[in-house]
């Protein structure tokens, strides 16, 4: 497999704990929207660290972009993301992933499992494609919504706001279940269904998409 080591040109905050990362394209280098890749940060004791993030810009663009969540309780690479500055170097390898847009339907995510769906959805809107596609998007907080503005412009009334731990939330409240999917989704049998998320919030609506009568195969999520 390819690497390449590449400088971080600029950061910029999303929410309290999420930055985009823009950073050196390589010449040929090749992904498609949802696809992610290996990064590790070039700093001692870290260049071994590799962790999946996906690519947030186009293919199409000349610069990669990546959206990270940083998690601060604990020593890890994303933490040390959290403090990094332009001009820091990291190393990538090749693209890979399993999810891909397979046609129009219901993407589902789970806090940070948005970021696969963000350069799907901004091609679709550079085509002038984003038709029916709806987005169900699971978090604690308001705050912990990324990209709340661009997604609302992108996709409008099809863009479904579900929070966990904020009780004055002008959004809906509570858990994705088979209840709510219900009161969102017309349509089980004849569309695509897009899942990213925690292991756990993945395995949950997996199964309730089947028990509400979803075609197993038209379920697309990162294996």
């Amino acid at each position: 497999m390819d690497t390449f080591q590449l400088q971080i040109l600029e950061k910029k905050q999303v929410t309290h704990d999420t930055y985009s990362f823009k950073v050196e394209k390589p010449g040929g280098y090749r992904f498609q929207p949802g696809q992610a890749t290996e990064l590790s940060l070039l700093k001692d004791g870290w260049e071994e660290e590799k962790r999946p993030f996906t690519f947030t810009s186009l293919p199409s663009d000349d610069f990669l972009e990546f959206t990270i969540k940083t998690y601060d309780d604990h020593e890890g690479v994303t933490k040390r993301l959290g403090e990094a500055v332009p001009g820091d170097q990291v190393e990538i390898g090749d693209a890979w992933g399993a999810i891909e847009y397979k046609g129009e339907g219901v993407f589902i995510a789970g806090g940070a499992g948005v970021t696969p769906f963000i350069s799907i959805f901004r091609d679709l809107r550079q085509k002038n494609q984003i038709g029916n596609n709806q987005l169900i998007f699971a978090n604690k907080t308001n705050e912990d919504i990324i990209l709340f503005e661009e997604l609302k412009t992108i996709l409008g009334h099809k863009f479904y706001n579900i929070i966990e731990k904020q009780a004055d939330t002008a959004y809906d409240q509570g858990r994705i279940d088979k209840d709510y999917l219900k009161s969102k989704i017309n349509d089980f049998k004849n569309q695509h269904f897009y899942i990213c998320g925690p292991e756990g919030f993945m395995t949950a609506v997996d199964k309730a998409l089947k028990e509400l009568g979803a075609n197993p195969e038209a379920l697309v999520f990162e294996q």
